[in-house]
């Protein structure tokens, strides 16, 4: 496969043989970034676990001290604490009227959609529709509470959700190339460390197979971190 010319200088700053630390890591993947805009930065993982299990299927959220610099667009479905959410934040506020639209218009027009409870009955029929796209709200994710404010005042402080894939792979995006080398370190090891707390029981052996850091369109970053096995 043939690289453009920008990848091909940035893949000489990384020592492909080296397994950097997170700092070093955080420091290379600033100076790797290829592109004009601001490029996204994504941590990946290579997993030793087999997400057919229950047990092994590794899915959370966890909230950024720096954030990742992307800004989610919010859908708050409630019936009773509507100038909660608007108070919080949310960039649409309503109730079934919102349902509705989405079911009449196909309307996706936002990244995040969290709800109370009483709205669960009629989201659930939606399944097929919102569940492919990862937009179906669950309260292991925080997107069913009782307190909307409050889980919209996460999302919008930085919090995200993760899922390993059915490879057992996890690709999370954690920080843009115009962070401070500090605020990735600080980000990646939040990340690291929740990823390694999440390790099943049921795994033996290695764990993280592999660990890599790379920009958009840059090349990959290997790294390693204390609670990684």
């Amino acid at each position: 496969m043939k690289r453009a010319k920008k990848y091909q200088e940035a893949a000489k700053l990384v020592d492909a043989s080296k397994i950097y630390t997170v700092e070093e890591a955080a420091a290379l993947v600033k100076k790797t970034s290829t592109t004009k805009f601001d490029a996204t930065i994504d941590v990946s993982f290579a997993l030793n676990v087999n997400p057919a299990h229950a047990d092994q299927l590794i899915r959370g959220t966890i909230t950024l001290p720096h954030g990742n610099g992307k800004t989610k667009k919010v859908l708050a479905l409630t019936g009773g604490k509507q100038e909660d959410a608007k108070a919080a934040g949310a960039d649409f506020v309503g109730g079934k009227e919102l349902i509705e639209k989405i079911q009449r218009e196909n309307w996706f027009d936002y990244d995040v959609i969290v709800c109370t409870p009483d709205m669960m009955g009629e989201l659930g029929k939606m399944g097929r529709l919102l569940g492919p796209k990862g937009l179906m709200p669950n309260p292991k994710t925080g997107t069913v509470s009782p307190d909307i404010a409050n889980a919209i005042t996460e999302i919008k402080k930085g919090k995200i959700a993760y899922r390993v894939d059915k490879d057992g792979n996890l690709n999370i995006c954690i920080a843009r190339a115009s962070f401070t080398e500090e605020k990735i370190a600080e980000n990646l090891n939040v990340i690291c460390e929740a990823i390694a707390k999440a390790r099943p029981s049921t795994v033996k052996g290695v764990y993280i197979k592999n660990a890599v850091i790379h920009t958009t369109m840059g090349p990959g970053v290997k790294f390693t971190f204390a609670s990684r096995s």
